[in-house]
């Protein structure tokens, strides 16, 4: 003998369940920003992968006649299912073919080094030494990240470099003006997950050579985000007047 409330018992479960994802989304986000990053971005992800699934239940339900009298149930429970389902989408839509690395530079044969960022980084951070392997992987993945030359002195170039960083929303932690280096911190927006950068300028005969280092904290795979970063960096660098960045 069938249940006759089963019809009706199914959406308000879904919905509740919707609901509940989309009330994991934030959570999963405060539980990253306190610092406990690996299972936080389990609970995300999970949450946008069962808010999806319950979005097409939901879906799929809604276009069944025995569960008609209940669609605005159904309906409810696609909206509340409709965030993580997009979150989902673009991580999948965004994720591209990333190799498996968080380091990245302009200068392959002679990376920047850090002198505050290990102090700062914490013993359970990505280490920062220089790695054969993930310089080899760079040059596949991102061959259009090189030095960038400037016909700017190198005095010029570092005071543009720091306006640029500044206006990047870059924290400068560190200083050294006499050889034309610093430190930053950049902090993403929603994770708050916080990236090490060294910017080098040098002085050569037809003005200043300038190389990033850009490096994350934690995380075998940056997605991307730290080439990106550098390649916005390189491109404000190069706007010639402080008023067009």
């Amino acid at each position: 003998m069938t249940d006759p409330q089963r019809p009706a018992r199914l959406p308000s479960a879904l919905a509740l369940l919707a609901g509940l994802m989309l009330l994991a989304l934030p959570l999963s986000i405060i539980v990253v920003r306190a610092g406990i990053w690996q299972p936080g971005l389990l609970l995300y992800a999970l949450a946008c992968l069962l808010a999806t699934i319950l979005a097409i239940l939901c879906a799929l339900l809604g276009a069944l006649p025995r569960y008609r009298p209940q669609r605005k149930r159904l309906l409810q429970g696609l909206g509340l299912a409709l965030p993580g389902t997009l979150l989902l989408l673009t991580m999948v839509a965004g994720g591209g073919d990333y190799p498996a690395i968080h380091d990245i530079t302009t200068d392959l044969s002679d990376p920047p080094t850090f002198t505050h960022a290990p102090t700062v980084r914490g013993p359970d951070s990505n280490s920062l030494d220089i790695k054969p392997d993930t310089l080899g992987a760079q040059r596949e993945a991102y061959p259009q990240l090189q030095t960038l030359r400037s016909e700017r002195s190198a005095t010029n170039a570092y005071r543009h470099a720091l306006a640029v960083a500044e206006h990047m929303g870059w924290e400068i932690t560190w200083q050294r003006p006499e050889a034309w280096q610093f430190e930053a911190v950049d902090t993403t927006a929603i994770m708050a997950f916080k990236d090490d950068v060294a910017v080098r300028i040098r002085s050569s005969a037809n003005g200043s050579v300038l190389d990033l280092r850009s490096v994350s904290r934690v995380g075998v795979s940056d997605l991307g985000a730290n080439a990106k970063r550098i390649g916005a960096f390189l491109e404000n660098f190069e706007q010639q007047r402080a008023g067009q960045l």
